[in-house]
């Protein structure tokens, strides 16, 4: 008997999570990677394009005017494309993460398009914001289109294969496909799931593997910095990882409160004047800045490049950073559409890059300058994003810190904890709590609760509770199994099986969408369906 349920149990676990899971990890992997590198091609020519056209322009002032009114026309059209298609606003990583989360609904095909061409449209006028976020926001849509195009009897696996989309979008884009695996469960669902874990995984492995096979045919580079070498640091030298955490982390802090402050700006204090003009303002003041320097603009990486060559001056680092952290942050609570990670990731490096020749005015050792740059990238991710196991593997992969890994938990920890400490929230949560107390305070809401019963051969079965993404705002509260032998399993979670009854309580605004989100899951409720 015990053999005959074990064979029972792993054909269940072959077929409803195994096999599936590969599946949707080879199509979404395979087609975000595709497209993905392709975005990157074009990002690549047209960020070139701008560089040359402002360096154009400042030999030729005359055309400006020319360029504020194209900016104004485009401001307009832009507008409308928001009101309608409002989801491609924004960064495209708190947007993923939201829908992930099942707090934002989206229309998969024309995200997909608007994301791709609106981006791309925000790199040629300069606008400092990267592509890594509609990377992950297109990594999305294509997630959701490769459930809804082949398998739309299996809706179940549409969060499934989203977080499979993302995590390919952000390792093709950034070179760092273990990040890209942590992404799914350190940002977009902050929980370990064998599930999640297996669709990121198989996700991820495709789509890398047809990136290493387009980057160089398409002539795009797979990684994102190639950094040679860094110095290592001597244990007697591990009170730089520490300074560096506590500066990057207070900076992080400071960053957080102000992007509160330019979101409170932009919603409420100009709230009656019309989205097209504040997007005018951004393009404008980018196009201004972009004239005396395409530091100032842009999405950032050539500037990360060009710090560690060490060829700024101080007060040059500070003044880019204010008004790349103004612009960046301006950007986003306009809805303007781009990545922000790229550009957070050039502000840790503005800021630890001035720290940087400060300590060298000191008397620092001018060969760690470059290593004090990549720490402060790393303290960013840990502290404004609140990633602090992702920053230390993506210092890993990305930045070739293999010879500094103490140091890099060290300035890790640091940043983290001291943004725990002021209780700020990540850039990507505070975008999307943002978004979600917009959503709640416009829709009215039900609070529902009931019996459901678990349908044989349903998505549900053979899974724990927690591994589920159930509907938004809806809470499994008690299992009852028809049999005696009902037993919590070895995980301390209940594995769910057909006949079983759930209580379950929650509050929606459209009661029909997650009766059938929920129908997806567990199958039709008698009378239901029909």
């Amino acid at each position: 008997m015990k053999i005959k349920n074990n064979l029972k149990k792993y054909k269940s676990y072959v077929g409803n999570l195994l096999i599936p899971a590969l599946v949707f990890g080879f199509i979404t992997g395979v087609l975000t990677s595709v497209i993905v590198c392709l975005y990157k091609v074009c990002a690549k020519h047209i960020i070139h394009f701008s560089e040359a056209a402002y360096e154009y322009l400042r030999g030729h002032l005359y055309i400006v005017p020319l360029v504020i009114l194209l900016a104004l026309g485009f401001s307009i059209l832009l507008a409308y494309i928001y009101k309608r298609i409002p989801n491609i606003k924004g960064g495209g990583i708190p947007t993923s993460v939201g829908i992930l989360r099942g707090i934002i609904t989206f229309k998969w095909l024309r995200t997909l398009v608007g994301v791709f061409l609106l981006s791309l449209s925000s790199f040629l006028f300069g606008v400092p914001l990267g592509n890594e976020g509609p990377s992950v926001q297109m990594g999305t849509a294509v997630g959701r289109g490769s459930v809804y195009t082949f398998a739309k009897k299996h809706r179940a696996w549409d969060r499934y294969s989203m977080t499979g989309g993302a995590c390919a979008g952000f390792s093709v884009a950034t070179g760092a496909p273990i990040s890209g695996i942590l992404f799914s469960v350190e940002e977009a669902h902050q929980r370990i799931s064998p599930t999640i874990i297996i669709v990121a995984s198989s996700s991820v492995l495709f789509a890398n593997i047809t990136s290493k096979l387009l980057c160089p045919v398409l002539g795009v580079s797979e990684r994102l910095f190639d950094i040679v070498a860094l110095p290592t640091l001597r244990v007697v030298d591990y009170w730089l990882p520490l300074v560096i955490g506590i500066g990057v982390g207070l900076f992080s802090v400071l960053f957080l409160y102000y992007y509160r402050v330019i979101d409170k700006l932009h919603d409420q204090i100009l709230a009656k004047v019309p989205h097209s003009i504040k997007l005018f303002v951004i393009l404008s003041l980018t196009v201004i800045m972009g004239l005396f320097s395409f530091s100032f603009v842009s999405t950032g990486h050539e500037l990360i490049v060009e710090l560690f060559e060490n060829s700024d001056t101080v007060w040059l680092i500070l003044l880019i950073l204010v008004v790349r952290t103004t612009l960046t942050l301006s950007a986003n609570a306009s809805g303007m559409t781009g990545g922000t990670f790229i550009p957070v990731l050039a502000i840790g490096a503005l800021c630890s890059s001035f720290m940087g020749k400060v300590l060298l005015s000191l008397g620092l050792n001018g060969e760690l300058y470059s290593l004090i740059v990549v720490l402060g990238i790393t303290a960013v991710i840990a502290g404004a994003m609140k990633m602090p196991v992702t920053a230390i593997v993506f210092s890993l992969e990305a930045l070739s810190c293999h010879n500094n890994i103490i140091p890099v938990i060290i300035v890790s920890f640091v940043a983290f904890l001291i943004t725990e400490l002021f209780g700020v929230k990540s850039v990507n949560d505070t975008i999307i709590e943002l978004r979600e107390d917009f959503e709640e305070n416009i829709h009215e809401h039900t609070i529902v609760e009931k019996d459901v019963i678990v349908q044989a051969g349903s998505f549900a079965v053979g899974k724990q509770i927690r591994d589920i993404f159930w509907p938004r705002n809806l809470f499994v509260l008690s299992l009852k199994r028809p049999k005696l032998s009902a037993t919590v399993d070895e995980h301390g979670g209940k594995e769910i099986g057909a006949g079983d009854v759930l209580h379950i309580r929650y509050s929606t605004a459209d009661e029909l969408l997650t009766e059938s989100e929920l129908a997806a899951i567990i199958g039709e409720q008698s009378g239901e369906g029909e």
